[in-house]
C-alpha cells in the first residue's frame, strides 16, 4: 500500500510540473487606441512593434513603470511603417495565425496528458489492458492451440495404470453412450497425485494431445491475487468459458496453491484464497451442474488439500502416479533415447536395473547428462561409459578433481570410506556396494554408493539396523586406525539417528515400547494444520523413547566396531587400494579385500565409436550380453 501511495504522489508532482510548464504566463498586456499609439511613437517611447495583420503589439516605455507590453488594433494606414522607422522603432512583420487548434492544444495538453497517464495505470492494475477495465477478474486459462506440438500417450511411459484411468475419460468424451448405456456418469474431476518428477504434468499434456475436445490449462497460483474476490471471479469466468466449449477438459496444475485446508493459519476464513476455493467447490458440484466439463488437476501435496475438494462428486478419481518400477524405467529410458544416437554397447535393461527409485524426470536428466558427456569427448554417439558417468554424477554429484587435499586428509577420507565399505560387505541384509571413491563429489570428500539388487518397496528392521551400522563404520575406522574424530561423519550420525528414531516412534519396531506411534504431530499452520498443538507424550515416556533410540545406535555402533576389529587387515588393504586408485567398483573392492591383484573394472570409452546400426529398434536395447551385465544395481545410497 505504501509503494502505491508513493507512486501516485510522484505521478501527481510530475503532472503539476508539466501543467505549469505548458501553462502560458499571466502577463499584463495594455490595450490602447491607435492615436495614443502614434503619440507614443512620436515621443520616441515605443521600443518594438510586431505587425501581424491588423494588430500591432510590442513594448513601450511607461512613465514611472518601465517597459510595458501593449496591443493595438491598427487601421489600414500606408504610412504607418514609415512613421515607425523614422522614430527609431524596431519593426517586425509576422504572419497572422488563422488556426485556433495549436493554441487550444497547448493549453489543454497537460490535462490530456494527465488523463492518459491515469487511464494507462488503471488498465495496468486491472489486467494489463486486456479485455477492458474489468480484465483482472477474467480467467487466465489458456486454450490449447491446435497447431502446437502435441504430446501423445506414446511419449508417456512408466505409468500404465494412470494412463488407463485418463484414457477412459477421453473415450467418455468421444463416445459417451459407451458408458451411459449402463447408467454410468462421466467423472467430474480427476486428481493426479504423485511425487515430484513422476510425470503428472506430462500425462496431462498427453491428455491434451489425445483428446479431440477443447483443452484449457491453468495453474493454481493464477487465481491468487492481492485483490479480494479476483480469484473467485476468475474461477467463475473459467467455467463459463468451459461451458461454452463443452465437452472440454480443464487442467489445473499445482492445485494445492489454492485448494489447501480452509480455516488454517492466522488470517481466519475471510481471505482471498478461501473465497477462491469456495467458488471452485461450487462450480465443480454446486446447485448448477457443469455437464461435459472435466477438471484434471495435479499435485504432489494431497495431504494439505481440503476434504471438501477431494470428495467424490468433485474429484471422483485420485490417480496415483508413482515412481516407475523396473519395466517402467526401461520404457521411460527408451522414450528419452529416441533422440540420442546410441552405441551398440548400451543395454537399456541394465541401465534400468541400476536406477531404482529414479523418477521420470531423473531418468530424462540421466539421458541428457550422458549425451552431454559424449559431446564433451567429441564422440559420435552415446555409449555405456557416458551413462555410467552420468549416473555417478546424478547420484553422487559432480567430481571436484581441482580441489586440493592434503595427504593426511586424503588418508583420513580413505579410511572413512573403507570403513563404510567393509562393514557393508560383512552384513547380511545390506545392499551390495557398487562403488567407493575418495574423489570429492558435490559437498562430500568421498562417497560409498550402495545399489540394491532389486526394487525395495518397504524395509525390515534387520535392513535398517544394518544401515545404522554401515553409517557408523566411517567414524569408527578413523578412530581405530588414526585415533582421531573429524567432522566428516556429521551427516552419517544425522541419518543414523533419524533411522533409529523413526524405528522407535513411527514404525513400531521397538520390542520395549511396542507397536505404537510416539512421534509428535507435525504440520505447519499455513499448510492446513491446526494453529495450536499439544504434546501427547509425557516426560517419562519421552525419556524412554530417547533411551530406546540410543540403544539402537549404540548396539549397531558396537556391531560395526567388532567387524572392523576382526577385519583390520582388510581395512588397511582396502584403504591402500583407494589411495592408489581413488575409485573402486564392485569387483575391485572384492579383490582388494581378498588381497588379490586389482584389475580396474571402471568403464572406459569404447574403442569402436561406431553407432548402433538400428538405433530406433528397441530390440537392440533389450539384448543382454555378459560383458555389459552389471551385478550391482539400484538406487544410489551415498555415504
Amino acid at each position: 500500500m505504501g509503494k502505491n501511495m508513493i507512486l501516485w504522489l510522484v505521478i501527481g508532482v510530475t503532472m503539476i510540473s508539466l501543467f505549469n510548464m505548458f501553462q502560458p504566463q499571466n502577463r499584463q498586456v495594455e490595450p490602447m487606441s491607435y492615436s495614443s499609439f502614434i503619440g507614443l511613437v512620436e515621443d520616441a517611447r515605443v521600443d518594438t512593434a510586431v505587425i501581424s495583420g491588423d494588430e500591432i503589439h510590442g513594448m513601450y516605455q511607461k512613465l514611472n513603470v518601465g517597459q510595458v507590453e501593449y496591443n493595438v488594433l491598427a487601421p489600414d494606414d500606408p504610412d504607418l511603417v514609415q512613421i515607425l522607422i523614422s522614430n527609431g522603432v524596431d519593426v517586425k512583420a509576422q504572419e497572422k495565425d488563422q488556426s485556433l487548434f495549436w493554441p487550444l492544444f497547448i493549453s489543454w495538453f497537460p490535462m490530456l496528458l494527465l488523463i492518459g497517464v491515469w487511464i494507462f495505470f488503471m488498465r495496468q492494475m486491472q489486467g494489463g489492458g486486456k479485455g477492458g477495465p474489468m480484465a483482472f477478474g477474467k480467467s487466465k486459462a489458456k486454450l490449447l492451440n491446435e497447431n502446437a506440438k502435441k504430446i501423445t500417450f506414446e511419449d508417456v511411459a512408466g505409468c500404465d495404470e494412470a494412463k488407463q484411468e485418463v484414457t477412459e475419460v477421453i473415450e467418455f468424451l468421444r463416445d459417451p453412450s459407451k458408458y451411459t448405456r449402463l447408467g454410468g456418469n462421466i467423472p467430474k474431476g480427476i486428481l493426479l497425485v504423485g511425487p515430484p518428477g513422476t510425470g503428472k504434468t506430462l500425462l496431462a499434456r498427453a491428455i491434451a494431445g489425445e483428446a479431440d475436445v477443447p483443452f484449457f490449462s491453468i495453474s493454481g497460483s493464477d487465481f491468487v491475487e492481492m485483490f479480494v474476490g479476483v480469484g473467485a471471479s476468475r474461477v467463475r469466468d473459467m467455467f463459463e468459458q468451459a461451458k461454452k466449449s463443452a465437452p472440454c477438459i480443464i487442467f489445473m496444475d499445482e492445485i494445492d496453491a489454492m485448494g489447501r485446508h480452509r480455516g488454517a493459519g492466522i488470517g481466519g476464513g475471510n481471505d482471498e484464497r478461501e473465497q477462491t476455493l469456495n467458488q471452485l467447490l461450487v462450480e465443480m458440484d454446486g446447485f448448477e451442474t457443469n455437464e461435459g466439463v472435466i477438471l484434471v488437476s495435479a499435485t504432489n501435496r494431497p495431504d494439505v488439500l481440503d476434504p471438501a475438494l477431494t470428495r467424490p462428486g468433485r474429484f471422483d478419481r485420485q490417480v496415483t502416479v508413482p515412481h516407475p518400477d523396473l519395466g517402467g524405467r526401461a520404457a521411460i529410458l527408451r522414450v528419452h533415447m529416441r533422440k540420442v544416437p546410441l552405441h551398440s554397447d548400451v543395454v537399456v535393461d541394465t541401465l534400468a536395473k541400476g536406477t531404482p527409485g529414479f523418477s521420470g524426470a531423473e531418468l530424462a536428466n540421466l539421458v541428457n547428462e550422458a549425451a552431454l558427456s559424449a559431446a564433451r569427448r567429441n564422440a559420435n554417439n552415446v555409449s555405456n561409459y557416458d551413462f555410467e558417468m552420468a549416473k555417478d554424477k546424478v547420484i553422487m554429484g559432480a567430481e571436484r578433481r581441482s580441489m586440493i587435499i592434503s595427504a593426511d586428509q586424503k588418508k583420513s577420507t580413505a579410511y572413512h570410506e573403507a570403513g563404510h565399505t567393509l562393514v557393508a560387505k560383512n552384513l547380511k541384509h545390506a545392499d551390495p556396494v557398487h562403488k567407493v571413491s575418495i574423489i570429492p563429489r558435490g559437498r562430500a570428500l568421498g562417497v560409498t554408493m550402495q545399489l540394491p539388487n532389486e526394487d525395495r518397496f518397504n524395509h525390515d528392521s534387520d535392513y535398517l539396523e544394518d544401515q545404522i551400522a554401515i553409517l557408523m563404520g566411517g567414524r569408527l575406522a578413523e578412530e581405530l586406525v588414526l585415533n582421531q574424530k573429524t567432522t566428516g561423519a556429521s551427516n552419517d550420525f544425522e541419518r543414523a539417528t533419524s533411522i533409529a528414531r523413526s524405528m522407535v516412534t513411527n514404525w513400531g519396531m521397538s520390542d520395549t515400547l511396542g507397536s505404537m506411534v510416539y512421534a509428535e504431530p507435525e504440520g505447519e499452520v499455513f499448510l492446513g494444520r491446526s494453529l495450536g498443538s499439544s504434546k501427547h507424550l509425557s516426560e517419562g515416556m519421552a525419556a524412554k523413547v530417547d533411551a530406546e533410540v540410543r540403544r539402537y545406535v549404540d548396539d549397531n555402533y558396537a556391531r560395526a566396531r567388532q567387524i572392523l576389529v576382526d577385519h583390520m587387515d582388510q581395512l588397511h588393504a582396502l584403504t591402500n587400494a583407494l589411495l592408489e586408485h581413488e575409485t573402486l567398483e564392485g569387483k575391485d573392492i572384492d579383490a582388494a579385500i581378498a588381497g588379490e591383484e586389482i584389475i580396474i573394472h571402471i568403464s572406459k570409452p569404447p574403442a569402436n565409436d561406431a553407432p548402433s546400426t538400428s538405433n530406433k529398434d528397441e530390440s537392440l536395447h533389450e539384448k543382454k550380453t555378459p560383458d555389459n551385465k552389471i551385478d550391482d544395481k539400484g538406487a544410489g545410497q551415498e555415504i
